[in-house]
């Protein structure tokens, strides 16, 4: 998920690591905080791979600051990760947010509408936080009414995020 918010955002636009640090942090940084300690690591592994360039421009009031940039090698594979995310992208939301996010890369409507339509299949199917041996609990049989409240806001995201995927999937497909 890392590796794929630093490819998106510089494929948005060049960036200095702070500036690229703060950007991933607000999409991601709530679910997991992004330390210079695993974000420049991160971005050595994807400079060694040639997924990215660094370039030195000078700084406006201290040192110079390194820019980053994706290679064409590095925009082919974020095109690759949209393109073939991987079933842990579809299923978690948090990384889910982060394909959805820099989506608009993988330039071909057919190929972003069949991404929309693996969530799609996984939102349809039935789950739930809570079971009864193999069933899941809907809302309305949870007692606990803070358990209830888990399931009753789940639904209503769920409810909108089909809704959002059923209109969207229909656009990209006309």
């Amino acid at each position: 998920m890392l590796e794929l918010a630093i490819l998106g955002f510089l494929c948005d636009a060049p960036l200095h690591g702070y500036e690229l640090r703060k950007r991933i942090a607000a999409l991601i940084g709530h679910v997991k905080p992004v330390a210079e300690s695993t974000l420049y690591p991160a971005i050595k592994r994807l400079e060694k791979a040639d997924l990215l360039a660094r370039t030195t421009e000078p700084g406006s009031v201290a040192a110079p600051r390194h820019v980053l940039t994706p290679t064409e090698k590095g925009r082919r594979e974020l095109r690759r990760r949209l393109a073939e995310p991987d079933p842990r992208d579809i299923s978690d939301e948090n990384r889910w947010f982060a394909v959805l996010a820099f989506l608009r890369h993988l330039d071909d409507p057919a190929a972003q509408s069949a991404v929309l339509r693996r969530r799609l299949a996984f939102l349809k199917e039935p789950a739930s936080f809570f079971y009864d041996g193999d069933r899941p609990l809907p809302a309305e049989e949870v007692d606990d009414p803070f358990r209830r409240g888990i399931l009753t806001i789940a639904r209503a995201t769920s409810r909108a995020e089909l809704r959002w995927l059923r209109e969207t999937i229909a656009s990209l497909d006309a």
